[in-house]
């Protein structure tokens, strides 16, 4: 059965950073568009950033760019979201997610087929 999951979260203070890994199992997440969302309390899961499959491409939210960086490394089935200069409205719960696209990187969730379990990402004023 395929899985997804994530590692990396954790508890920093405001402009600290974090690097977040998304592992696959029983899949190669090299033919995947893989994408990372958050979801804070009480909001929804909402699109932060995505690679396309092969990893030329990648798509970012205004409000990360420049902070965050996602990048994949296929030959050892791993993608990676890459967090600088955190802020505490990055405070979430950080899912990886894997669609089937083949025309950009969607940012809607039902694009997406496969999902890890989430990692808790925490900043501090």
């Amino acid at each position: 059965q395929a899985q997804l999951v994530e590692s990396g979260g954790g508890a920093v203070q405001a402009g600290g950073s974090l690097r977040l890994s998304c592992a696959a199992s029983g899949r190669t997440l090299g033919t995947y568009t893989v994408g990372w969302f958050r979801q804070a309390p009480g909001k929804e899961r909402d699109f932060v950033a995505g690679i396309s499959y092969g990893g030329g491409r990648t798509d970012s939210v205004d409000s990360v760019k420049g902070r965050f960086t996602i990048s994949r490394d296929d030959a050892k089935n791993m993608v990676y979201l890459q967090m600088n200069n955190l802020k505490p409205d990055d405070t979430a719960v950080y899912y990886c997610a894997a669609s089937w696209s083949r025309n950009g990187i969607p940012t809607g969730r039902n694009e997406y087929v496969l999902w890890g379990q989430g990692t808790q990402v925490s900043v501090s004023a």
